[in-house]
């Protein structure tokens, strides 16, 4: 028992502010740069065999739609409908994943030895809750979008930490729900400047031609794993069951 304790209390906690959560997320995101890029190959792979089931691929824009009035429809074509939708399915499977991306850099940040089957205790550890959780989020993440996109802005900080709340607390998806919303709210300001820079910094891999994607998309959960540090404490180091 006193060796979980020593394990316990190591490990750093950021400010309650934006400026020091990514700063942190930065210093556990180097820690855990080859999970991140396990994670992001998983995710290609999938995602690829989506693509060609479909037929349809995310480069099939139509930039004389996007150039008019209208915009580019997303959902134009039945192809299109068909790769967005087990897209957005493909996503929800993948939270638990998520899940274990942050759960290994709890691990890191405690100095604990991180194994390659921690990043999938997601699938293993309260999996329920969390593919509902990831369920109900994008439900609420695509109607925001849909209402011209600026809705996400300010709704997605909302939900900044439920994968850890879920996860470290055990709790259901209602419950996570609830308090990540809640500690949002009463620290609005910083969890939407937190959430602005960490999406900044997690889709800056589309300026090398969008293959520095794969090591900055993930870059998003590390901050989601910081915030939590910076409200609720370091959580305790979960025993896989």
């Amino acid at each position: 028992m006193s060796h979980f304790n020593e394990f316990d209390e190591q490990g750093s906690v950021p400010a309650k502010d934006a400026g020091s959560i990514i700063s942190h997320a930065f210093e556990m995101y180097k820690g855990v740069f080859l999970y991140v890029f396990l994670y992001m190959v998983i995710y290609i792979v999938g995602d690829s065999i989506i693509q060609s089931l479909t037929g349809f691929t995310v480069w099939d824009f139509d930039y004389e739609d996007f150039k008019n009035a209208s915009g580019y429809d997303m959902w134009k074509g039945p192809n299109s409908r068909v790769y967005y939708s087990f897209s957005g399915l493909w996503s929800i499977l993948l939270a638990p994943l998520s899940v274990g991306l942050i759960y290994i850099t709890n691990k890191f940040n405690t100095k604990i030895s991180i194994q390659f089957s921690d990043l999938f205790i997601g699938y293993r550890q309260n999996l329920v809750n969390i593919l509902l959780y990831a369920l109900i989020t994008f439900v609420i993440f695509t109607v925001s979008l849909a209402l011209c996109g600026i809705p996400f802005l300010f709704v997605y900080p909302l939900f900044l930490i439920g994968y850890p709340i879920l996860f470290f607390e055990n709790s259901n998806a209602t419950e996570a729900l609830g308090k990540t919303y809640n500690i949002a709210k009463e620290n609005y300001g910083v969890f939407l400047l937190t959430a602005l820079l960490g999406g900044i910094i997690s889709l800056s891999g589309f300026i090398l031609c969008c293959v520095g994607i794969i090591f900055s998309l993930p870059f998003i959960n590390i901050v989601m794993y910081s915030t939590y540090c910076a409200f609720l404490g370091k959580p305790r180091q979960i025993i896989p069951r």
